[in-house]
Parts: C-alpha cells; sequence; structure tokens
C-alpha cells in the first residue's frame, strides 16, 4: 500500500509526504508503478519540479530515459558513454530519448544526444505519434523547437489526427513558435483531418495575435 500512497503523493506534488515515504522505506526510489514508470519519471510527466528535484537530492539512480526527462546531463552522459548506441533508444512507455529531453525543455541534453546519433525525427512507438519537434511545441519551448528546425526536424510532420507542429503552436499561442516554424518551411495551410487549420485553432482558443499574424500571412478559415 505504501508504494500506492508513494506514486499518488508524487503525482499530486506532495513533497512532504514523498520525503516522509522515502525515509520510511527507501526502496521507494528503485520502485516502478504499474505502467513502468519510475518516481522521477512520474514527476516530470506531472509537472512535479519540486518532486523531481527531491528524489534526485534522495539518491535516485536513474535509467537514460529518466535522466533525459530530468536535464540530468552528466548522468546522460556517463550512461551514453557506456553503450553510445543507448542515444537511439526508447524508454519503456514508446517515447524516443531524444523526444523526452526535448519535451521538458533539456536543450543541452538534446543536442548531446543528437551528436551521439539519436534520430531527431525518432517516432514515439506507444500511438502517440510523438517526435522531439512536437514534444518541444506542444510544451512551448521555443529555444528547443528552433534547434530542432535548423537540424532537419520535419516541421510538416503529421500525427494523431492530420495535426502538425504549426496546429498545436496556434492552438497554444505561441506566436513565437508560429514565425519560426513557417520561416523553417511548415505549410501555412495545413488542416486537420476534420478541416481545422492553424487561424480556426488560434480564433477558437481566443489568441488574438497569432490570429492576426496568420490574417496577415493570408489565411482564413
Amino acid at each position: 500500500m505504501s508504494q500506492a500512497n508513494f506514486f499518488a503523493a508524487v503525482q499530486a506534488g506532495d513533497a512532504a509526504e514523498v520525503a516522509r515515504l522515502i525515509a520510511a522505506d527507501s526502496a521507494l526510489l528503485r520502485a516502478k508503478n504499474e505502467r513502468g514508470a519510475s518516481a522521477v519519471l512520474l514527476a516530470c510527466y506531472s509537472g512535479r519540479k519540486e518532486v523531481r528535484d527531491l528524489l534526485l537530492a534522495k539518491g535516485a539512480l536513474l535509467e537514460l530515459h529518466e535522466a533525459a526527462a530530468a536535464g540530468q546531463l552528466s548522468r546522460v552522459k556517463e550512461l551514453v558513454e557506456t553503450n553510445p548506441a543507448a542515444a537511439k533508444t526508447y524508454s519503456p512507455d514508446g517515447f524516443p530519448v531524444m523526444a523526452l529531453a526535448a519535451v521538458f525543455g533539456h536543450e543541452e541534453v538534446a543536442r548531446y544526444l543528437h551528436e551521439k546519433g539519436a534520430d531527431i525525427n525518432a517516432v514515439a512507438t506507444n500511438g502517440s505519434g510523438y517526435t522531439a519537434l512536437t514534444g518541444a511545441v506542444a510544451s512551448g519551448h521555443a529555444s528547443v523547437a528552433k534547434w530542432l528546425a535548423e537540424n532537419d526536424a520535419d516541421v510538416n510532420y503529421r500525427y494523431a489526427n492530420g495535426y502538425a507542429p504549426l496546429l498545436t503552436a496556434a492552438a497554444n499561442g505561441h506566436l513565437d513558435i508560429v514565425k519560426m516554424l513557417l520561416s523553417h518551411g511548415a505549410d501555412l495551410h495545413a488542416r486537420t483531418d476534420d478541416g481545422k487549420n492553424a487561424l480556426t485553432y488560434a480564433q477558437d482558443r481566443n489568441h488574438a495575435s497569432v490570429a492576426e499574424y496568420l490574417r496577415g500571412r493570408g489565411l482564413t478559415t
């Protein structure tokens, strides 16, 4: 029961309870939930940075996908130097290690993995269709997204329901990313399977500056 309570506390961001449970049972630092995710990975997925940092401070030993998600460059290097092919691997839940670095904004980790042979356009194997670029764009990490686009990430990649990075950026109101994607060849007129384009999303979600910019580029719904 303590393991279920532990993962619930991690997901809830209850750092005090996480610390209390670890003090009572340090083996929890090595525990995995029913989906095979460690507490560190779950903290990253849940946006619980305080809990993530607590777990790291308590000595959680990270596997490569966890180190990439947590932005622990030194641990990433340690593991990849030992096994260079690891840079091209995936997490147990199907995300490319490169994509995990990108989605959480860890540009130095992404750059290092790329240097070591990671495929920038590797696609998740879990049905999400995610790539490093879709992750960076969805999370609003403009610098990472720009670096990926400059290094041949597919700016017109289409995934679930015909979504494309430009549509995600417009839907989330990230004008800087919209401009960057278009400057790198993104299709202004891309539409989802149900016919929505970037302007539709910007207008529906009240992102006035994005909508104004897209209309200025000649886009109509």
